[in-house]
């Protein structure tokens, strides 16, 4: 059997080589056909037990009905982000730029309540108004409670049963519409010790409109976690591409009493003065930098009672001369004691980020057993296509990690860390990313066109992941910088089968130059255009940046063409992979297959340049979206391009695969393409799976569709 980067071999007994036979037992949340937390279990594998749908009757499915979430506001209407959860009985999900809350019926899709908070001034500036992923639930004194934090920064608990805000809950809020109970304002709990704050003479604090415009801004992306009677919550900021300035709120994570609303503690993603990874931060800028904050779901281990939670960099990401400094704790892995908030342990992933690597999935929790001892594990994987996996407990690294030199900064008072951590094991998702495009990986499907690509990246410095943006003009014999990255994003996050300990990951290759960076001759720049917009609404214009007033101003690469990665009529000068589908035995770190997922496109089959040449399958357009169930992987895939797989009626599909190959055992239609998630559960003795779904090009809403067995 030949082993190459695609495959585990295509033999099934092949497959048998390739698989661990380990048991592992299974974190709360998905027992008796529950799905009670935003991903699944509280260790987010997001993966079931269930078996009733399996391959013997998988393409028997049907859709049972659709719930569509265009009907709750605009801005989000071919797009559904949030993951519902189930529980007695019932779905609760969100949907809309309000985050509306929404309860389900599980046998019908009819809609049971929705609650949906007042407006007010500060949700009309959260600039991260549409990316609600979910809520959270709970049983508190044998009643159900549904948690959700919004945009506007509010924190809510509402009955699960009726959606009305919970009585004698929280701190009455004194704005119009609001009730006198069921909500807290974390805002207060957020700056009440805060540097700026204390020192702000504009004012009294404006419940309506939230932190002050000059000190920044705060919202959420991803829903609580309730974990041993404590609501973890997350927070959010100005993203990367919409940040208006270098000073910003630093998006702590706070605890809060889920039977009380009280608020029990709050833990400095930026440390203060005494705290451990104040060092790191240099030239005092941990006074006045924020905005670090924490885009992904957190996960949990309720028997150790620690809460683990990614976090992104502070501002500004581009330039990070304002904020010299390995910069704890941003970009890192923490895990919490959920009672007090103080940190059990942690790990940098990277270090003083200017490439927004934010690191987009939460953390995976399984058992595994490794070398014959048995290791209570997280997983997390990145946008750049490393996997790291630690001892869950005690933060040990199951594998070594090295730290590597990567390339140094030569703009003028820029930072950069002298060297990254680099996992030994497992091996990236994508191999590119370890030193770029090397030979191995230029485009060579005709000697001509590997000849032209060899002739454009002799012209260009290419690196792998950590290559720094240059100063415009510069000096170098180069064109520009060229790094690769190989992950996953928020918008396909990976799964596991905490049974056998198999992680499943979906990935793409991207090489790209980054933008230049240039002076700005001493001027202060505060962008306020744009703030609060989504990207959307200003992509292509010239990125200006916020600055200290000192060097970097713009972030231009439009108008400078010669700096750009150039193609090849069209083709990359490296060899495309639009979607592959990794399998990794995570108690062993061997990756056991990596398949493509859909078809090479047309724009590239149909290329005149390779008329008649036969190209290795590069998978299709789109993000493969994931769940485990029972013996069963299911994959479907969005549609990025208008060009996911469907059948012959152009109808998107509905994989069920082989956990053990990758192979595709079964296949039905669906009426709308997947995005971000899926979930599944059991519901008066049937199993639902429930697609999120959406297609702006098809001008199909953003939905839930739940598919079961006639």
């Amino acid at each position: 059997m030949k082993r190459g980067r695609f495959g585990c071999g295509v033999l099934a007994l092949a497959a048998f080589v390739c698989i661990p036979h380990t048991g592992s037992a299974q974190l709360t949340g998905v027992q008796n056909g529950q799905w009670g937390y935003l991903g699944g279990d509280a260790g987010h594998t997001r993966s079931s037990p269930l078996t009733q749908i399996n391959v013997s009757n998988f393409s028997k499915l049907q859709v049972a009905w659709i719930w569509r979430g265009d009907n709750f506001g605009p801005g989000t209407e071919y797009t559904f982000r949030s993951t519902p959860v189930y529980a007695g009985g019932v779905l609760y999900t969100v949907a809309g730029q309000r985050r509306q809350v929404a309860a389900i019926d599980a046998a019908t899709g009819e809609t049971l309540w929705t609650f949906r908070e007042p407006e007010t001034t500060r949700y009309l500036r959260s600039p991260r108004s549409d990316f609600g992923k979910g809520v959270a639930y709970a049983e508190v004194d044998g009643r159900g409670v549904i948690y959700i934090s919004s945009p506007a920064f509010f924190l809510w608990a509402l009955d699960a049963k009726t959606g009305k805000p919970l009585e004698n809950w929280g701190t009455p809020v004194p704005l119009k519409g609001f009730p006198r109970t069921g909500v807290v304002d974390m805002i207060p709990d957020l700056i009440r010790d805060w540097e700026p704050w204390l020192k702000w003479k504009g004012g009294p604090y404006d419940p309506d409109y939230g932190i002050p415009r000059q000190l920044g801004m705060i919202t959420a992306s991803s829903p609580p976690i309730v974990v041993n009677g404590v609501v973890v919550v997350l927070s959010g900021g100005e993203p990367t591409y919409d940040q208006t300035r270098i000073e910003n709120v630093p998006s702590d994570i706070q605890g809060y009493d889920a039977r009380t609303g009280k608020h029990l503690w709050k833990f400095h993603v930026i440390p203060r003065p005494g705290e451990p990874g104040h060092d790191t931060w240099l030239n005092d800028a941990w006074r006045w930098s924020g905005d670090m904050h924490s885009w992904a779901p957190a996960s949990a281990d309720p028997e150790r009672g620690l809460v683990y939670i990614v976090t992104n960099s502070s501002t500004y990401q581009v330039y990070t001369g304002h904020r010299p400094g390995e910069n704890l704790f941003g970009g890192s892995l923490l895990a919490l004691d959920v009672k007090t908030g103080r940190r059990k342990w942690h790990f940098q992933i990277h270090r003083s980020d200017q490439w927004n690597y934010d690191i987009p999935t939460a953390p995976i929790l399984m058992d595994l057993t490794v070398g014959g001892r048995r290791i209570p594990a997280v997983v997390q994987n990145t946008k750049q296509g490393l996997v790291f996996a630690f001892n869950r407990e005690t933060g040990a690294p199951i594998w070594p990690i090295e730290d590597r030199p990567v390339t140094q900064t030569e703009v003028p008072g820029n930072y950069t860390a002298k060297t990254q951590p680099y996992p030994t094991r497992p091996e990236p998702l994508d191999p590119i990313v370890w030193n770029g495009i090397t030979e191995e990986f230029v485009i060579d499907y005709t000697p001509e066109l590997k000849r032209r690509a060899m002739e454009i990246l002799s012209k260009f410095r290419v690196g792998g992941l950590y290559v720094p943006p240059l100063p415009y003009p510069h000096k170098n014999s180069f064109i520009n910088n060229v790094g690769c990255q190989g992950g996953l994003n928020i918008y396909h996050p990976p799964v596991a089968d905490p049974t056998s300990g198999i992680m499943y990951a979906p990935h793409s290759r991207s090489c790209n130059a980054p933008p230049y960076l240039v002076p700005t001759g001493g001027v202060d720049v505060e962008r306020t255009e744009f703030a609060g917009k989504s990207a959307e609404s200003w992509r292509g214009r010239e990125r200006v940046t916020p600055t200290t007033g000192t060097t970097v101003a713009a972030w231009k690469q439009g108008d400078i063409t010669q700096g750009r990665l150039p193609t090849i009529d069209g083709l990359p000068v490296y060899k495309p992979l639009y979607q592959g589908l990794a399998a990794y035995d995570m108690n062993t770190g061997a990756r056991l297959w990596d398949l493509p997922v859909g078809q090479t496109p047309a724009r590239v089959r149909n290329h005149p340049l390779l008329k008649g040449v036969t190209v290795p399958n590069t998978g299709g357009t789109g993000n493969a979206v994931l769940l485990v169930t029972g013996s069963l992987l299911l994959q479907t895939s969005e549609d990025l391009r208008g060009e996911a797989e469907s059948n012959e009626k152009g109808l998107p599909l509905l994989h069920a695969r082989d956990k053990r190959t990758g192979q595709i055992l079964a296949s039905v239609p669906i009426p709308i393409p997947g995005q971000y998630g899926m979930m599944t559960y059991m519901h008066d003795g049937k199993q639902y799976i429930v697609v999120q779904a959406g297609s702006a090009r098809r001008n199909q809403p953003g939905s839930l569709v739940a598919l079961t067995l006639p």
